[in-house]
């Protein structure tokens, strides 16, 4: 499965460019985003599509030095998993 990296938003289309998954992240400043948004199609729910795209979201935003203020109870919960990416969360003092 390949996903499509954009300037806010990684997101995963079919074969008919139909839009099937995504996760965003708006900027909130020069060097945080917000990741506000995680969307799996009922089609792929169960098979771990949203992990896969957090997965993809962090070490993009880690590469392109970003820090990130998650919104999204998705994200929350995944990094709080993945404590490997908490250097990337912001301490709120940041924004």
């Amino acid at each position: 499965m390949e996903f499509t990296k954009e300037k806010a938003r990684i997101a995963y289309y079919n074969e008919e460019g139909i839009m099937l998954a995504e996760i965003t992240f708006p900027a909130v400043n020069k060097n945080t985003v917000n990741i506000n948004h995680t969307f799996v199609d009922e089609s792929l729910r169960g098979q771990g599509i949203a992990g896969k795209l957090m997965q993809a979201a962090a070490q993009y935003l880690d590469e392109s030095g970003k820090k990130v203020l998650p919104t999204c109870s998705y994200a929350v919960g995944w990094f709080a998993k993945h404590p490997e990416y908490s250097h990337l969360l912001i301490d709120g003092s940041e924004e």
